[in-house]
Formats: C-alpha cells, sequence, structure tokens
C-alpha cells in the first residue's frame, strides 16, 4: 500500500540557521507554494512529489542526550549523485559527520537542530 514518502518534517529552534544548512550546504530551494500558517517555516523540494518541511516551533526534546553516531539515532535517508562533493562541503562549512558502518557509501551528518540526516550515494 505505502508508494513512497511524501515529506519528512523537522523542528527548528532558528529558521535562519536551519536554512543556512539546507540551502547553503546542501543547495536545496524554497518552495514557493508553502501555504501560510500559524507557525514560521519553509518547504524544500527534494525530488518529485517528496519535500523536507522545516517548522519553526520550540523543540519538545531540547537538551535531549543524542547518540554520536547519526545512524544510532533517529533519521532520514536521502539519497545523493555525489557523496564526495557533499563530504568537500561539510568539510569546507566544518560540519562533522560520520562515515556509515556498514560500509556502504554513505554518511551521517547533524543540522543546527541535530536532527540526523544520512546521505547515500546513488549508483
Amino acid at each position: 500500500m505505502i508508494t513512497g514518502i511524501h515529506h519528512t518534517t523537522f523542528i527548528t529552534s532558528d529558521l535562519a540557521k536551519s536554512r543556512a544548512f539546507y540551502e547553503g550546504i546542501l543547495g536545496l530551494q524554497p518552495d514557493p507554494n508553502r501555504p501560510q500558517m500559524s507557525f514560521d517555516g519553509v518547504w524544500y523540494d527534494i525530488a518529485l512529489n517528496q519535500q523536507i518541511h522545516l517548522m519553526l516551533l520550540p523543540n519538545p526534546e531540547a537538551g535531549l542526550q543524542r547518540p554520536a553516531h547519526g545512524g544510532r539515532d533517529r533519521h532520514v535517508a536521502l539519497t545523493v549523485s555525489d557523496i564526495e562533493a557533499l563530504l568537500e562541503r561539510l568539510n569546507s562549512a566544518g560540519i562533522a559527520y560520520t562515515l556509515s558502518r556498514s560500509g556502504r557509501s554513505a554518511l551521517f551528518c547533524r543540522d543546527p537542530d541535530q536532527n540526523a540526516l544520512e546521505f547515500v550515494e546513488s549508483r
């Protein structure tokens, strides 16, 4: 019955910082069709009918201890066409990451609000 993932949502406490990460580091572009809501946020199209949503809301998990390796935390896995290019961008920005422990061409990092992201190279 499930045919895909429509979107994943992350809470952010600082929308400007998050936008700098998602737009500046990851190269995503905001979707101008986000409707007016009772809170600020941004939507990013990442593939046909797939999005990342950021919501500027108080974090109900502030202060929660997160595992050092994002693969041991809840996370979203995104495919990338060139993991080496992503590694260069993360290194240039001083963003910490860990490589996949499964031997796959993949890495994990966290956004400014400590949400875990996995990036898997598509072949």
